[in-house]
């Protein structure tokens, strides 16, 4: 590890073998002309430090710089007092240190070829030697360097001074055998002179492992160094002397000093741990300082935001005294609110672009039924509508994000999130992934003309756009041949509801919507066209002339038309999503006729949503296409919508269609297929699978409606058990839950809490706000998932469950004394958590004064008005 500081600095601790690996990387050209030509050479030393580790010599790079530091200035001492250190003994790295600064001639090269070798002459005539094999891919820099030859020459004199590096231990010697073996050795030595020429060898010595990870030569045979001639029976001569090594006489030293060593490294590297936890202990600790203050900060922004709520609040009332509130719509007129709410704030900042943004983002948390996250800030670096789209998101982006964070893994993340929140089915990926690998052998899946290497038709390719009419014809049940020449291709229906809104609508205008309904909807009709959505809101109960749970009528449809229309704001189109999601419910030929019939007296565009036709999965539920309609009341402005992500499990594939008989909504929707085209190898690909009719019914859509029946069989089973009311429907991969009995109050506030308690217990579901439900409480749950995960999902679900029941059976018997308390809950925090079809019954039961009292409460519960006061009001 890299510890910092001066505690940790053990530059005047090195070893005559560290140092010589350290001068060999120092030394090198790449390097030295790296030093001369930057000003800061601290990520030099860096990178030698890290070749050192690799080596086993654990230095930083702080320490090698400061080893280097300390040679140089000893080299200049010597060099310029042109004598001897103290004591007369002469500086074993001078000649290294004066060939690299004075640039002296390169070191010959040794006479291995590689190795590298650092010898100490003693008057004795002992050659002791640090030998460590070096090569130049280890080097991190420009270029490798050629092995060298480094003699580090020191003369033994008699004085008491140390030099600056150690010295290497005495010589421990060994018996070396009985005189027959010499004998032999020196007759087998003398034979081999005459079969090969004379060479200069290293013959291989006992190594020891120092506690810094470096090799160095063991104690008893550091004092032996041989020249040594390789010879065709070297082998021969290498097994003798491995004879004769276990013969040797052990020394008691040998075992001391390993000792010695071993608990030496082992001291180091329990001083190391130690370190490492110290570490990682500031860290934790600081983690959790920048945690709270991050906390802090959120709390500090949510309060704020609460502020600006009453504000919008405020001037609703006021707007609704002017007759211009409506309940039912989504969005306000244009930008009129926020520009209004940015004028009021302007007066206390002098930054006229953040309170405009924050206007923005607080009336969008308003329009759309949620808020924009804790602690947004809007960006200086975005436009009106850029800060708007940055804030649209809500609950289902949230748990997105969370999960792709922390993806479910049987083997590799068994405590991560599991998905039942997206819309995917899971179940026939093996039968998709086998087609289409058996589709990738056959020549006409692997076609690659020129003609699809190039700008198709904006509409899409012809031969796809006819295998499609071919494909609907059959599966709709089209009473005569669907045209080719209407049919458009886009990448994915997502793209479509965006063309489609932007063609059929004006910016401010609105396209009528059942609630609950796919929460993606919003996003794409109005971040590209502005366009609003007016709600016609169902409710679980069986009122009028319903006869199911969220049913639709067209009663329904008229009055929220009707209130949209006393606004003044016009409804362009109709959006009918069947089979429906979350409610999965299939609507019947005579309700498609009531619809269309509705949509052609007020001349409204019907936008049909048919991406789960085909996974109607129980033989008593049928389901029956626009398209297969007899005659339909408007076909100039009825538009049907389908896709392959769903029914075929291909989430991945960006493919969706269009079949509409107006040409003029087709040419102005193919215009925009520039922006939302598919490229024409997927189109190719996408019509082979299509026309194989044979596969699709009799496997695929066989083994697909098995499996969507077994897991809904089998979520519902569970459901029944937990005692847990559902919608028991037959088409898609949802079941639509109650879970309001485990609701403290039946707010969106307590809905949220629940939904993430769920995401707490790696389990993501779809809360009822993000489909703009009209009741606190309901979930979706997607079941088109595998087993296991199916299994381990309900348990997670039944823990969460069991735990919220036990604590309000707990609360409740507490309820009694704590009366009192519970009456004083603090109303600020339902601002933030207003759901749209609540605020007409609280605009109607506050006044002018409870909103400004509410206000006044705000500022003396913050600190807000104080820290921006003397900034902003200047």
């Amino acid at each position: 590890m890299d510890f910092r500081g001066k505690k940790y600095e053990r530059g005047s601790n090195w070893s005559d073998p560290e140092v010589v690996e350290l001068l060999q990387l120092w030394a090198d050209e790449s390097v030295q002309l790296e030093l001369e030509s930057c000003l800061r050479n601290q990520h030099v030393f860096n990178r030698i430090a890290e070749v050192l580790r690799e080596k086993g010599i654990h230095r930083t790079g702080d320490q090698c710089r400061e080893k280097i530091k300390k040679m140089k200035l000893e080299y200049r001492r010597i060099k310029d007092n042109s004598k001897a250190p103290r004591g007369g003994r002469t500086w074993k790295f001078y000649d290294v240190m004066d060939r690299v600064l004075n640039s002296r001639p390169a070191l010959a090269y040794g006479p291995m070829g590689g190795g590298v070798m650092a010898t100490q002459v003693l008057p004795g005539g002992v050659v002791e030697g640090y030998h460590h094999q070096f090569t130049a891919p280890a080097l991190p820099f420009g270029h490798s360097q050629h092995p060298e030859l480094m003699e580090i020459k020191c003369e033994e004199v008699n004085s008491d001074e140390h030099c600056l590096t150690p010295e290497p231990p005495a010589a421990v010697s060994y018996q070396q055998g009985c005189p027959e073996e010499h004998e032999m050795e020196r007759a087998f030595l003398e034979r081999a002179q005459n079969d090969s020429p004379i060479s200069r060898v290293e013959i291989p010595i006992e190594t020891s492992v120092s506690p810094s990870g470096f090799s160095e030569p063991s104690m008893a045979n550091s004092s032996r160094m041989q020249n040594a001639v390789p010879r065709p029976g070297f082998s021969a001569l290498h097994r003798l002397r491995k004879k004769r090594k276990g013969q040797r006489v052990k020394d008691p030293l040998d075992d001391l000093l390993l000792k010695t060593l071993t608990s030496q490294r082992a001291m180091e590297e329990r001083f190391l741990q130690m370190e490492e936890r110290r570490f990682q202990r500031d860290l934790d600790v600081e983690e959790r300082r920048m945690q709270l203050e991050q906390r802090r900060f959120e709390l500090e922004r949510e309060h704020e935001f609460r502020m600006f709520n009453v504000f919008a609040q405020m001037l609703s009332i006021l707007k609704q005294s002017n007759g211009s509130a409506s309940p039912s719509l989504a969005m306000p007129r244009g930008l009129d609110f926020s520009q209004m709410l940015s004028e009021l704030m302007g007066r206390v900042g002098d930054n006229q672009r953040g309170p405009r943004a924050r206007g923005l983002a607080g009336s969008r948390g308003n329009m759309c039924g949620f808020c924009p996250p804790e602690g947004f800030r809007c960006s200086p670096y975005l436009s009106a509508r850029g800060n708007v789209a940055n804030v649209f998101r809500g609950s289902d982006e949230e748990g997105y994000k969370a999960y792709h964070a922390d993806k479910y893994d049987e083997d590799t993340n068994p405590n991560g999130i599991i998905n039942f929140g997206t819309s995917e089915n899971k179940l026939c990926c093996d039968l998709m992934s086998k087609r289409l690998k058996e589709q990738l052998t056959q020549t006409d899946m692997n076609l690659m003309e020129p003609l699809l290497l190039q700008y198709p038709d904006w509409k899409g390719h012809m031969f796809l756009r006819e295998e499609v009419a071919r494909f609907l014809t059959y599966y709709c049940k089209a009473p005569a041949p669907l045209k080719a020449e209407n049919v458009i291709i886009l990448n994915g229906c997502g793209s479509l509801f965006s063309a489609l809104a932007t063609v059929l609508c004006d910016p401010g205008e609105a396209v009528l919507i059942a609630t609950p309904f796919y929460g993606g909807i919003t996003q794409s009709v109005f971040l590209y066209g502005n366009v609003k959505l007016v709600y016609a809101y169902l409710d679980s109960k069986i009122t009028g002339t319903s006869t199911r749970p969220f049913q639709l009528t067209v009663d329904k449809l008229e009055k929220a038309l009707q209130d949209a229309l006393a606004e003044g704001v016009t409804v362009r189109a109709l959006i009918l999503l069947n089979p429906q999601n979350p409610l999965g419910d299939i609507y019947s030929l005579s309700e498609l006729r009531d619809y269309l019939e509705f949509a052609k007296r007020h001349e409204l565009h019907v936008i049909v949503d048919e991406i789960y036709m085909l996974s109607v999965f129980d033989e008593s539920a049928t389901f029956h296409s626009v398209l297969g309609m007899d005659r339909l009341p408007d076909p100039q402005r009825t538009h049907v919508m389908w896709g392959i992500t769903k029914d075929f499990a291909v989430s991945g594939i960006r493919f969706g269609t269009l079949y509409t008989e107006n040409q003029d909504v087709a040419n102005a929707v193919a215009s925009l297929c520039y922006f939302h085209g598919v490229c024409g190898p997927v189109q190719h690909k996408v019509a082979q699978l299509l026309r194989d009719r044979e596969w699709i019914n009799q496997v695929y859509l066989r083994a697909n409606h098995a499996r969507l029946k077994a897991a809904h069989t089998y979520v519902t089973d569970e459901l029944k058990t937990l005692g847990v009311p559902f919608l028991n429907r037959n088409a898609g991969f949802f079941v639509w839950i109650d879970f309001r009995k485990y609701l403290r109050t039946g707010t969106f506030e307590e809905e949220m809490l629940l939904w993430r308690r769920f995401l707490d217990n790696k389990v993501l579901l779809s809360c009822g706000k993000a489909f703009e439900c009209s009741e606190p409480g309901w979930f979706r749950i997607i079941f088109a998932d595998k087993t296991n995960r199916l299994q381990l999902g309900m348990q997670r679900i039944r823990k969460v469950l069991e735990e919220q029941e036990r604590e309000i059976l707990s609360e409740e018997k507490q309820q009694p004394c704590q009366s009192d308390q519970d009456g004083k809950a603090d109303s600020t925090d339902e601002v933030i958590f207003v759901s749209r079809h609540q605020e007409s019954s609280c605009a109607g039961s506050s006044n002018l004064s409870d909103l400004i009292g509410l206000l006044q409460q705000q500022m003396r519960s913050s600190d807000w008005l104080q820290k921006n006061a003397a900034e902003q009001l200047a």
